[in-house]
């Protein structure tokens, strides 16, 4: 076992000093979607939490600047998408501004309540939307899981270092 670092090292709370630590925290990495009025919006996800079992709850953050704020700000129903390691790709197109997240290769279809569900992901939920809650310059979404499937096959995709990567055994 190695010893903790010195508190001589520590930092005084700052954006970069959370970028940082998060940078070492591995996460898992999904896509979130919703029905806009301009079109399906989504957007990469790694804040998604598991909140409640009773009701089934989940929680995801989202930046209020994002391009796809104003589509989950407007919304009822969420889509949540748990990504496999094979689709960095499409992590990369839902997380880069100004893509064209919806149009190919992307395959995904209307799902219940009009949301866009993609194809392929190993998992994946609509949610009722409960409550949207301000924190600093992002928003968190509670949503109720209303439906969903966990019968895609894979393993799943992780955020680490600023990079997608996969499970190493």
């Amino acid at each position: 076992m190695t010893a903790s670092p010195g508190l001589d090292t520590a930092q005084l709370a700052s954006p970069d000093l959370l970028r940082s630590v998060f940078r070492r925290h591995a996460a898992g990495v999904a896509v979130i979607t919703a029905r806009g009025e301009q079109g399906p919006a989504g957007f990469t996800a790694t804040s998604l939490s598991s909140v409640s079992a009773e009701p089934p709850m989940l929680s995801f953050g989202v930046g209020a600047g994002a391009s796809s704020w104003p589509a989950i700000a407007a919304t009822d129903h969420v889509g949540v998408h748990i990504l496999g390691e094979h689709q960095q790709d499409l992590a990369a197109t839902f997380a880069r501004s100004g893509a064209d997240r919806f149009g190919p290769p992307t395959v995904w279809r209307e799902g219940p309540e009009g949301v866009p569900v993609l194809d392929g992901v190993l998992a994946w939920m609509v949610c009722r939307v409960v409550a949207r809650v301000p924190a600093g310059d992002h928003r968190i979404v509670l949503a109720e899981v209303v439906l969903g499937d966990p019968s895609g096959q894979g393993r799943p995709l992780l955020y680490h270092q600023g990079r997608f990567n996969g499970l190493r055994d």
